[in-house]
């Protein structure tokens, strides 16, 4: 690991200070957390010099690299000459970007409402479903994430991330997992008639039989990059609709090319969503989310709203200068390129560590789901901890996930090149060599 010109903070001082003053229940990662003081591009600094590649990119949100010059510039004009007006006045970067939207999203999905994170995304989603469908109760998957507020939370299956008890009419149904399907293993397209009945189960057992909508991520993210078997959707999307509700498609991680190929993950199985939400890349950082459907769907808000800084013009220009990078690069296409060159080199960790159990993702979301007892699919939150901790001695920041914490994410900026994915794939062979002769 190198060492930049940067001046030295006081480390001790700081995380001291983080221990004392902030919530304790958002801790960072590793034994001794990082301080970071300075990114650019695929690079980020510590508050002791120390340099490190970023493989997590704030939970895939700097998608196109820390502070890119494009975003930077534009974001510099504009907060000088407006900076905040609210949704109670028409700003330009406001219309342009939910025209921009419009143009790439799936489909007829070309009306947007922008919130300032995921979180408030996915409310406004669920908000609109009930009011459309004239109905309250919503459906869920076991293993999904949907963000920190009441609702999000009720949505969430992940006991660790509900610190409340249930609230809020929503059911949860199988997760399309298929490193741990309950129907078959390995797992097949011959699986989704099993996942049909189960969520067709859930409705006319758990729900009054009259559900407004079903939110699915389309790789579930907090999970582990979960990536369900071909056809689950459009046979997820299919029942939905025969009982009345409506398709929320959750984009908030996989969304803007990440996934390759397609600038949405859902488009990889042919179906539009009646509504969708994003968030993370969609602005390099900046606090911005987004719920976009169609005409009559958006119609359907009854009473006034307001979302005071959603949309705001700083927000929405960092947006714009984002979008346009990412299609002047076509990050797709990118994605799938340098995604194939990070999965055929996880595999071939695979096969060099056998408490690797699983390898999946698609594009440049991609993780190593990690066992203690490759047979029994055992997790090990504990191998996934040693990983961590010896990827960061490595000077490579990943993330982690799944239930029991015992996946590794990741997610590099969708401008990747290369050579340093070769460098990414040397620094992790070089963790898990670490682990091993430790386990």
């Amino acid at each position: 690991m190198t060492t930049a010109n940067t001046t030295n903070t006081n480390t001790p001082e700081i995380l001291a200070d983080q221990e004392q003053f902030l919530f304790p229940c958002a801790p960072p990662y590793y034994d001794e957390p990082i301080v970071l003081v300075e990114g650019n591009g695929m690079d980020v600094v510590d508050s002791e010099g120390r340099e490190y590649l970023d493989f997590f990119s704030g939970i895939l949100t700097t998608g196109i690299g820390h502070c890119h010059p494009e975003v930077v510039e534009r974001v510099r004009a504009q907060i000088g000459r407006l900076g905040h007006t609210s949704t109670l006045y028409v700003t330009e970067p406001h219309v342009a970007y939910a025209k921009r939207l419009a143009q790439i999203t799936p489909g007829d999905l070309n009306r947007s409402f922008f919130t300032n994170s995921g979180t408030e995304a996915v409310e406004t989603a669920v908000m609109l479903a009930c009011m459309y469908t004239g109905r309250s109760e919503i459906i869920a998957l076991r293993h999904g994430y949907s963000g920190r507020s009441t609702l999000a939370t009720n949505l969430t299956g992940h006991a660790a991330w509900r610190p409340l008890p249930s609230s809020i009419p929503v059911k949860h149904v199988l997760a399309p997992y298929p490193y741990r399907c309950p129907f078959k293993s390995p797992c097949d397209e011959s699986c989704i008639d099993a996942f049909g009945r189960d969520l067709e189960d859930a409705i006319l057992t758990t729900t009054n039989g009259k559900p407004a909508a079903f939110m699915a991520e389309t790789i579930l993210g907090v999970a582990g990059y979960v990536v369900p078997p071909p056809g689950y959707f459009q046979r997820a999307a299919d029942i939905i609709r025969q009982y009345g509700g409506v398709f929320i498609c959750d984009e908030v991680q996989a969304g803007f090319g990440r996934t390759g190929g397609k600038w949405f993950g859902i488009e990889h199985w042919d179906v539009v969503p009646d509504i969708m939400v994003m968030a993370k890349a969609i602005a390099s950082g900046f606090p911005m989310g987004a719920t976009v459907t169609r005409d009559d769907i958006a119609a359907a808000w009854s009473g006034k709203t307001i979302s005071t800084f959603g949309g705001n013009p700083i927000a929405t220009t960092a947006a714009l200068a984002t979008s346009d990078v990412m299609i002047r690069e076509d990050v797709p296409t990118r994605s799938a390129e340098r995604g194939a060159q990070l999965r055929a080199g996880l595999e071939a960790l695979q096969r060099q560590h056998s408490w690797i159990g699983d390898v999946r993702g698609m594009g440049l979301m991609q993780a190593l789901e990690l066992v203690d007892d490759a047979k029994q699919k055992t997790p090990s939150p504990t191998k996934a901890r040693a990983l961590m901790e010896a990827t960061k001695q490595q000077g490579l920041l990943v993330g982690v996930g799944g239930l029991h914490g015992q996946t590794i994410r990741f997610g590099p900026s969708m401008l990747v090149m290369e050579a340093q994915v070769d460098n990414a794939l040397n620094r992790l062979a070089a963790a898990c060599d670490a682990v091993s002769r430790t386990s």
